[in-house]
Parts: C-alpha cells; sequence; structure tokens
C-alpha cells in the first residue's frame, strides 16, 4: 500500500511541475503583471476568473499535501523505539584506551635568534646576515 501510494505521489509531484511551469507568467513580482481582470492591472486589481490550468494546479497541489500525509502516518507507524546505533555490534576492547599517534618533537631553541626577524636597521631591503657559528651553516646571498 505504502509503494502504491508514493507512486501515486511521484506521479503527482511530476504533474504539479508541469501544471505550474505551463501558465502564463503574470510578470515582475508580487502581482505587479498586466495580466488581471480588472484594467489596469496591479496589485489592487480585480480578480480574474481562474483558468482550467489553474483549478487543475490547485487540484494536484491538494492531492500532493494529502499523499504527503499518508506517506507521514505510514512512517511513523513502522518506526521501531530505539536507535540505528542500538543495532551496531559493541566494541571489542581490552579495557585500555586508544593510543594517541606519536607527534615528533620540535628542536630545541636555545633562546637566541639565529637571524634577524627584521630587515638590518643600518638601511637597505636585504635582510641582515646570520651570524656565523660552526654549528650554523651561512646563508647564500640574495640575488
Amino acid at each position: 500500500m505504502e509503494n502504491i501510494v508514493l507512486i501515486i505521489h511521484l506521479i503527482l509531484a511530476l504533474l504539479l511541475i508541469g501544471a505550474v511551469l505551463l501558465q502564463r507568467s503574470e510578470g515582475g513580482a508580487l502581482g505587479m503583471g498586466g495580466g488581471g481582470g480588472g484594467g489596469g492591472g496591479g496589485v489592487m486589481s480585480g480578480r480574474s476568473a481562474a483558468t482550467a490550468l489553474q483549478k487543475a494546479t490547485w487540484g494536484l497541489a491538494v492531492a500532493f499535501i494529502i499523499t504527503s500525509l499518508i506517506l507521514t502516518i505510514f512512517a511513523t507507524q513502522s518506526v521501531q523505539d530505539g536507535s540505528v546505533v542500538d543495532t551496531l555490534p559493541p566494541l571489542e576492547t581490552n579495557g585500555e584506551a586508544p593510543a594517541l599517534p606519536a607527534i615528533p618533537a620540535l628542536p630545541q631553541i636555545d633562546g637566541t635568534l639565529t637571524a634577524p626577524i627584521t630587515p638590518d636597521a643600518a638601511g637597505g631591503d636585504e635582510p641582515a646576515a646570520a651570524p656565523a657559528d660552526d654549528d650554523t651553516p651561512a646563508l647564500p646571498p640574495a640575488q
């Protein structure tokens, strides 16, 4: 029964889309177009008589809402108590927490800077060269 209502619901959705797309556009937003039956055609104009296509659209919309409600009732009747998580098998643990991945240690800094952060105060656009230590390689000249 649920499949039959679902098929009817899908057919109604397609027919409703087709009926809406076939209707003549009134142009503009908020009904400002000139297609009304009251002469001037504005927001306060008279209302035109409903065409057969508009009546069919209303009928399809009402039928679509009814099938939506019926499908909702079917869905709530087949709901089981509990959760999907309850159906999962329990995890096998040996009582210990999983180990965290190893993080590589950062190199130790002795508190002194080997190269200045800002350019040399004496001027120029090139940063000052690092002091030459036995352990620290010299920086190549800037090109």
